[in-house]
C-alpha cells in the first residue's frame, strides 16, 4: 500500500458519495479531507471473517473507503463473548447522510456521543472546527485508540472518557449533538445541553425494530424537544439500552405450558412496513424470525416474540398453503394479542410509514411517540 494508492482511494469515496443528492459540497469536502484508513484497526471483521491488514493489504485498503460498515470490536472487548458486534465504523453514506442534515457549519459547538473509531469526530473538526467539537467514548480501548488515530491525522478535538448518556455538561450549551449508537430512550440530558435553537441527531429504535434517525429540537421555553422520524439505519445500541442478547427462539423451553389459537393474520405482515409502528406500541418486545430449513425468503418459518422481564413469549408459523396460522402464547403477557392490536391500529391509521411519526421528549426522559404531529400521540395499548 502506498500513499498515492490510500489517497486514490480516498478521492474515489469522496467523488461517489458528493454525486449523492443528500450529500452538500461541505460534507463531500470533509470525507475528501480526512484519511479513513488512518481510523480502521489492523484487524477488522468483515463477511463473517477477519481481515489483517498485515496479511491482505490491498484487500484491507478496499475495504476502508468502501460504502460498507467495518466491524471493529465483538462483546465489547472480552475474548470470552458470543461475537455480539459492539463496535463498528458506519458506512460512509450514511455517515455523509447525517452530518448533511445535521447542517453543520463553522463555529457550531459540536458534542458527538459515540467517538468509536474517530473518524467521525474528524469529519467534525473538518466542518465545524477542532476548537470546537467534542466527543465522548465509554470503552476505554476504543477511547484510547481514537485519541491516538485523530492525532495521527492531525486532529485535536475535546476527547473524553466517559458515558455518553449523560453528555458533557462543561462544554455545554451545543448547537448540535450528534449520537453514533442507537437508544431506545433519549437521556433528556442531551436535550438539556442543547443552545437554543440547536438540533439533536441520534439513531433511534425499539427491541422489535432498530433501523431510524431522530432529529429533535427544544421548543423555546426548553421544557420539551420533538422532531420526526427518518432514515433507515442500524447502529450499535447504547450499552446500558441493549435488548438481551441471543435468539428468542432460544427462550422457548419445551416444558413451558402454553395456549394455542389460530390467526389470519400472515406472519410476514409485522415484519414489514407494520414493524415500526409495532415496536412502538410493544414495549420491550424482541421478535426473531426462523426459517424452514435455513432457507431465509421461503414462505415456511416462525416468528418469535419474547418479553424477556416477564419471560412470556409467542410465536406462529407461516405456511403458504394454509389460510390460518397456528399461534402459541406463554406467560403472563399474551404477546400475540398485543401484536395483533397494533398491527390493527397501524392499518385503521391508514398504514403509515416511519416518516410520519415523530417524538416529544420530556424533562424526566418521558418519550411520546406522536403520528403526523404531537397532537396525535400513539394510543398505549392495554396489556393483554
Amino acid at each position: 500500500m502506498t500513499p498515492s494508492s490510500s489517497a486514490a482511494a480516498q478521492e474515489r469515496l469522496a467523488v461517489r458519495l458528493a454525486q449523492q443528492d443528500k450529500v452538500p459540497a461541505a460534507v463531500a469536502d470533509a470525507i475528501r479531507a480526512v484519511p479513513r484508513h488512518l481510523f480502521v484497526p489492523e484487524r477488522i471483521r468483515l463477511g463473517g471473517r477477519w481481515l489483517e491488514r498485515s496479511a491482505d493489504p490491498r484487500a484491507w485498503l478496499e475495504a476502508a473507503y468502501a460504502d460498507q460498515p467495518l466491524i471493529t470490536q465483538l462483546d465489547d472487548g472480552r475474548p470470552d463473548g458470543t461475537g455480539y458486534i459492539s463496535s463498528s465504523i458506519s458506512k460512509p453514506s450514511i455517515v455523509a447522510e447525517m452530518l448533511a442534515y445535521l447542517q453543520v457549519g463553522e463555529g457550531d459547538r459540536i458534542l458527538e456521543i459515540g467517538t468509536g473509531s474517530g473518524w467521525n469526530a474528524a469529519l467534525l473538526c473538518e466542518l465545524a472546527g477542532e476548537d470546537d467539537t467534542a466527543t465522548i467514548e465509554i470503552d476505554p480501548d476504543l477511547h484510547t485508540r481514537a485519541r491516538a488515530a485523530l492525532a495521527s491525522a492531525g486532529y485535536a478535538p475535546e476527547t473524553v472518557f466517559g458515558d455518553g448518556l449523560k453528555g458533557h455538561p462543561p462544554g455545554a450549551p451545543y448547537d448540535r449533538i450528534i449520537s453514533t449508537m442507537a437508544v431506545q430512550h433519549v437521556p433528556w440530558t442531551w436535550a438539556e445541553q442543547l443552545a437554543e435553537g440547536g438540533m439533536l441527531l441520534t439513531p433511534w429504535g425499539t427491541a422489535y425494530h432498530n433501523g431510524v434517525l431522530v432529529s429533535l429540537r427544544p421548543d423555546p421555553g426548553g421544557h420539551s424537544a420533538s422532531g420526526r422520524f427518518f432514515g433507515d439505519a442500524a447502529f450499535m445500541w447504547a450499552r446500558s439500552q441493549r435488548p438481551p442478547h441471543g435468539a428468542v427462539e432460544d427462550r422457548v423451553l419445551p416444558e413451558h405450558d402454553y395456549t394455542e389459537t389460530t390467526t389470519r393474520l400472515y406472519p410476514a405482515e409485522p415484519l414489514g412496513d407494520a414493524s415500526f409502528a409495532i415496536g412502538l406500541m410493544l414495549e420491550d418486545v424482541k421478535e426473531t424470525i426462523v426459517w424452514e430449513d435455513d432457507v431465509p425468503g421461503s414462505d415456511r418459518f416462525t416468528v418469535y416474540l419474547m418479553d424477556p422481564h416477564t419471560g412470556s413469549w409467542a410465536s406462529w408459523h407461516a405456511d403458504a398453503s394454509r389460510s390460518r396460522y397456528p399461534v402459541r402464547q406463554h406467560g403472563p403477557r399474551l404477546l400475540f394479542e398485543e401484536l395483533e392490536a397494533a398491527h390493527a391500529w397501524w392499518t385503521e391509521a391508514g398504514r403509515p410509514d416511519h416518516t410520519r411519526f415523530g417524538l416529544t421528549l420530556a424533562p424526566g426522559g418521558e418519550q411520546v411517540p406522536w403520528l403526523d404531529d404531537p397532537n396525535h400521540p400513539i394510543p398505549t395499548l392495554p396489556r393483554a
